[in-house]
C-alpha cells in the first residue's frame, strides 16, 4: 500500500503537516502504552498477532456452514456486519448471485424495516440456512429482533435440534443476554473482547467468519494486516510512517477549514470499504462539536450526479482516493469500423487504462478546483492488500482521534436515539421518559 499527500501541500503547507509531529509521536506512544483516553477499547492494535491461535477453529466452524447451508444470514448493525460486508463485497463476482456454488452471504438486523424482514423470511422459506447472530450485549435492539424471528423460523424449518448445529454466536465472554441464550441452548460461540470496540472487530471472529463462510482466505487477510502493523509501527519514523502522515495530514486540512472528507474510488467493489470507513471515522472523531464529516462517492458514477459540487461547489470538501494498481481481470476495448460514438482512439487499449485516466483526470481538476487530494494506492484487491487497508485505516484513525484531542474509542451520541425509541415504544423501566416525550410532542 502506498499513501501520497503531495496534492494536498497547495492547500496545506509540509510544514503545516510536519507540526503534527511531536504530536503524532505521542499519540502513537499513548496506544502502545495504553496512556490514552479510551485505552480500554484496544484490544485491535495488536490483533492481527493476538488472532492466529483461532484461526483454524474459524475455518472449521465456517466449513460446517458452507457444507450445510444454501444462504447464511449475518445479523448484526454498525461495526458487527459493516466489516465483513465490506470484505465481501469487495472479493466477490459483481453478480455473485446468479453463481452457483458457495453459499450466499446475506445480512439482517441493520434495520428495523418490515418489509426487508418479510423478504428476507421469503427468500428463506424451505431453504437450507444458517445464522451468525453478532451482539456483545444480545439487546440491541435491530439484531435482537432479527434474531428471534429467524431462529423462530429456522426451528420451525430444520427442527430445533438441527437448528442448533447452523446457529452461531460471536458475543460477550461471560455475560449478556445472547451469551446466556448461547449457552443454553449449546449453539457454537466466539468472543467479542470486551476491549474491542464493534468498528475495530473485522479481524476479530466478528468479521473473519462471515469473510471464511464467504470462501475467502483469512490467512491472507490477517497476513496483510501484520505486514501493515509493522509498517505503521512506532518505530517507524512520522516522515515514513502512512498511518501517521495519514493523520496527520487530514488534521492540518481540517484546521484549514476543509472539514469534510469524501472517500473517493475508482471501483464499485470498493463500495462497501467506504461504508465501514464512515463508520469508523465517524463514530470515533465526531465528538464534542468537533470532527471531520465522513463522506464517500463511487467514481465515475458519482461524477455524473455530486462532480458538479465537488468542482465547483462549497470549498469544504479534502479526497481521500482508494486507487487498485491492477484489475484482476482483462478486457480490450473493440475497434467499430463505423465509429458512431468516436471512440476508435481507445481500440485495443484495455479499459482499465480509461478508467486510469479518467481517475488522474478527475484528481487534476479537482484539485484545480480547490479540493485537495490525498491517495491510497492497493496493489489489487484480494485478501492480502484488504487486510493492510484495513489495519491502515484503523491505526490511522487511533492516531487522528489523539490529534483531534477526542477519545477515538467512545461513542456517547449513539445512544440518544435509543432512549427517544424505548421510550416512544413504553418499553418497561422508561416511564418517565415516555411521559417527558409525550408531552414535549403535544407541545411540538
Amino acid at each position: 500500500m502506498k499513501l501520497n499527500i503531495e496534492k494536498t501541500y497547495g492547500f496545506v503547507s509540509k510544514e503545516a503537516v510536519n507540526a503534527f509531529k511531536n504530536k503524532a509521536d505521542e499519540a502513537q506512544k499513548m496506544l502502545v502504552e495504553g496512556t490514552g483516553a479510551g485505552a480500554d477499547f484496544l484490544g485491535w492494535l495488536n490483533l492481527p498477532e493476538d488472532i492466529m491461535p483461532q484461526l483454524a477453529d474459524i475455518k472449521a466452524t465456517a466449513e460446517l456452514l458452507r457444507n450445510n447451508c444454501d444462504i447464511i444470514v449475518c445479523i448484526g448493525i454498525g461495526g458487527s456486519y459493516l466489516g465483513a460486508k465490506a470484505v465481501i463485497e469487495a472479493l466477490s463476482n459483481s453478480f455473485e448471485w446468479l453463481q452457483e456454488g458457495a453459499p450466499k452471504i446475506v445480512y439482517a438486523g441493520q434495520n428495523i424495516s418490515e418489509d426487508y424482514l418479510y423478504e428476507l423470511q421469503q427468500l428463506l422459506q424451505d431453504k437450507r440456512f444458517g445464522i451468525i447472530c453478532i451482539s456483545k450485549s444480545g439487546t440491541t435492539t435491530e439484531p435482537a429482533l432479527a434474531f428471534r424471528l429467524l431462529k423462530t423460523q429456522l426451528e420451525q424449518q430444520q427442527g430445533k435440534t438441527a437448528a442448533k448445529q447452523l446457529i452461531v454466536c460471536i458475543t460477550d465472554k461471560a455475560r449478556g443476554a445472547l451469551r446466556t441464550l448461547a449457552t443454553k441452548e449449546g449453539y457454537k460461540t466466539f468472543v467479542i473482547e470486551d476491549n474491542i470496540g464493534g468498528r475495530f472487530s473485522v479481524l476479530s471472529p466478528v468479521g473473519l467468519l462471515p469473510i471464511a463462510c464467504a470462501g475467502f482466505d483469512i490467512n491472507l487477510l490477517i497476513q496483510g494486516a501484520q505486514h501493515m502493523q509493522k509498517v505503521c509501527g512506532i518505530d517507524t519514523p512520522f516522515e515514513e510512517n502512512p498511518a501517521a502522515q495519514y493523520a496527520a495530514v487530514r488534521n492540518a486540512l481540517y484546521n484549514s477549514g476543509k472539514k469534510t472528507e469524501l472517500l473517493v474510488n475508482f471501483h464499485p467493489k470498493l463500495h462497501y470499504i467506504a461504508e465501514w470507513w464512515k463508520q469508523l471515522y465517524g463514530e470515533s472523531e465526531g465528538k464534542d462539536h468537533k470532527g471531520i464529516f465522513p463522506a464517500a462517492v463511487d467514481f465515475t458514477t458519482d461524477l455524473h450526479s455530486m462532480g458538479q459540487y465537488i468542482q465547483d461547489g462549497e470549498r469544504h470538501l479534502f479526497e481521500t482516493v482508494i486507487s487498485v494498481a491492477q484489475p484482476q481481470k482483462k478486457v480490450l476495448f473493440p475497434y467499430d469500423e463505423e465509429n458512431l460514438d468516436g471512440l476508435n482512439f481507445l481500440a485495443g487499449k484495455r479499459v482499465d487504462e480509461v478508467n486510469k485516466m479518467a481517475e488522474l483526470g478527475t484528481m487534476l481538476a479537482h484539485v484545480d478546483g480547490g479540493v485537495p487530494n490525498i491517495k491510497i494506492e492497493i496493489e489489487k484487491l484480494d485478501e492480502y492488500c484488504l487486510g493492510e487497508l484495513i489495519y491502515f485505516f484503523c491505526r490511522a484513525c487511533g492516531i487522528s482521534g489523539y490529534l483531534l484531542d477526542v477519545n477515538p474509542f467512545n461513542q456517547p451520541g449513539v445512544e440518544a436515539y435509543k432512549k427517544n425509541m424505548f421510550a416512544l415504544l413504553n418499553k418497561p423501566g422508561y416511564e418517565k421518559e415516555s411521559a417527558a416525550i409525550k408531552e414535549k410532542l403535544g407541545k411540538a
